[in-house]
């Protein structure tokens, strides 16, 4: 491990075009969950896979369903069809609380297509009749997940992605209560942080990147400077901004045209922003738009959680986990675990042995534990699916400590052994 590095990160706002699509797409798993429970239809029966595409004043939704009978009608030869009218105002619904009303993007103009289509039966029987062959539901497809804690900021996330998703959660929200000039900021924008690291310790940072969009023609980089260096310094909070830091505010100079009308959005463009910001490896799978059933999702999820809840134990200062699984199989195929030489009179052994202990890591295991079958997704679209607060209402449950006590007693168990 090298103790003396420079590392960067980026994030990307909540009017970014790729972010839009995910909002859009994550509005309609929560759409799905929330009817299933309205009209009595089990959400563990909820199954959704979900793409969308925007651009000018246009908007895609395509992908894979199975639906509560709320979000069908009967087409003119009587048969159950989607109906498109929910999805239509959730995708509406989304743009509007984003921020665009903007004549090349409007959440009231733009064109929706809703494309969605019955899930494949091929890919239905190797999750659900698994639970007949195995007592439990097959995965949704193969693949690998990690998740990854670090004892850099309170969050237990990399310094970098943490400082830069900060930087625009406060200036999205400054420029939604409409206070001053900030108020005149559009909804697309880019962040990116470089950290100096000391001794393996976060120490300062030494650039700060931020590309805003704005409504007023007539700024340029500068007025932009003036508008948003109070709220970066805000969020940068107790790191150290380097005496020499290069800022790069707005380096093109005009950014007025944004969104979907500058540059064409797509779901699941933005993984390393949603995750760790290139500071822990990333399976390949996106998350939003898909049901818990996936492991894309709910495996890194819990990957997260229990690379967490190691750190948090004090078991290691730094944890990364791999968990491996194959389409219809419930169990994974692997659980890996590195603690980068920082465990704490612990072996990657005995913390591998105390996860299979205290969890169930099949995806019907998972949404049990984490209790995932509900409509807590959209805002996961933005600003990290990691080292976020656990909500009231069942969101960000995997950021949650509570397996500390029982990852301790396991590993002193197996110690004693």
């Amino acid at each position: 491990m090298r103790a003396n590095y420079l590392f960067t990160s980026e994030s990307v706002a909540e009017g970014h075009p790729d972010k839009v699509c995910d909002r859009i797409s994550d509005e309609i798993v929560d759409l799905v969950y929330r009817e299933a429970a309205k009209t009595g239809v089990n959400p563990w029966g909820v199954r959704i896979a979900c793409e969308t595409l925007a651009t000018t004043n246009r908007v895609v939704i395509a992908g894979e369903v199975r639906l509560p009978p709320s979000l069908m009608k009967k087409d003119k030869d009587g048969k159950d069809v989607i109906n498109p009218s929910k999805f239509k105002a959730a995708a509406r619904r989304a743009i509007k609380d984003i921020g665009y009303e903007q004549d090349g993007f409007h959440w009231k103009k733009a064109k929706i297509d809703v494309l969605l289509h019955s899930q494949s039966a091929d890919i239905a029987q190797g999750v659900d009749s698994a639970a007949d062959q195995q007592g439990d539901e097959g995965a949704g497809d193969q693949g690998i997940m990690f998740g990854y804690a670090c004892r850099e900021t309170p969050d237990l996330m990399p310094a970098p992605i943490y400082y830069s998703h900060k930087i625009l959660q406060l200036l999205a929200t400054a420029r939604k209560k409409g206070d001053g000039e900030v108020a005149r900021l559009g909804p697309d924008a880019k962040s990116q942080v470089t950290v100096r690291y000391v001794d393996g310790k976060p120490s300062e940072a030494t650039s700060i990147v931020l590309s805003t969009q704005h409504l007023d023609e007539s700024w340029d980089s500068n007025k932009v400077r003036a508008v948003v260096e109070p709220y970066i310094r805000e969020a940068l909070g107790e790191l150290k901004i380097a005496d020499n830091c290069n800022w790069y505010i707005n380096p093109t100079g005009k950014f007025v045209i944004g969104g979907p009308d500058g540059d064409a959005g797509l779901t699941g463009r933005k993984i390393i922003v949603d995750t760790y910001g290139g500071a822990a490896p990333h399976g390949g799978g996106a998350f939003s738009g898909k049901d818990t059933t996936k492991v894309d999702r709910s495996a890194a999820y819990a990957a997260r959680y229990l690379a967490k809840n190691v750190v948090a134990a004090g078991l290691a200062d730094r944890c990364t986990i791999q968990l491996s699984y194959a389409i219809g199989v419930a169990q994974p195929l692997s659980i890996y675990v590195d603690l980068h030489g920082t465990g704490k009179g612990v072996s990657e052994d005995q913390v591998e042995a105390a996860i299979r202990q205290n969890m169930d890591l099949s995806p019907s295991g998972i949404r049990r534990h984490l209790d995932l079958n509900k409509p807590i997704y959209a805002k996961t679209s933005a600003y990290g699916h990691f080292g976020r607060k656990a909500g009231r209402d069942g969101s960000f449950s995997w950021e949650r400590t509570d397996l500390v006590k029982a990852l301790k007693e396991a590993v002193k168990t197996k110690a004693a052994a």
